[in-house]
């Protein structure tokens, strides 16, 4: 199943956490917070993520992604079987597509694997894993 989530790109993830928990989302407990932090609503959620470690993401970009439970193969299948061309891509949270829309813009479909974003946190922290 997907999940709608866009991604806010920030300069400082744990002022953007308390902004828009102040909102009145829930933040999730998550492996990498100090990069990144699934807050949640009732009606939906919205990812931040630290504009330094996001592989070329400017500070205030945002972007529509989904979350998925499914494996990406599938989702690929699917794409494919539509004809809509896609690229895979290993990011620091493990694993993403990425899609053109009609419109141009290009949609993320992603699986979050906790392993993988701990040890990118404990990357970017300087820590050991």
């Amino acid at each position: 199943m997907l999940t709608v989530l866009p991604i806010r790109y920030v300069a400082d993830v744990e002022a953007s956490r308390d902004f828009y928990a102040g909102l009145g989302l829930a933040v999730g407990q998550e492996p990498g917070a100090a990069v990144w932090v699934r807050l949640t609503a009732a009606a939906g959620a919205v990812g931040i993520h630290a504009a330094a470690v996001s592989q070329g993401r400017p500070t205030g970009a945002t972007e529509l992604g989904f979350t998925t439970d499914e494996p990406l193969a599938q989702v690929a299948q699917r794409l494919e079987r539509n004809g809509y061309p896609y690229e895979l891509v290993q990011e620091n949270f493990g694993s993403s597509i990425r899609v053109t829309d009609p419109d141009g813009v290009v949609v993320q479909i992603q699986r979050i694997d906790p392993d993988t974003v701990r040890r990118s946190a404990a990357a970017v922290a300087g820590d050991s894993v």
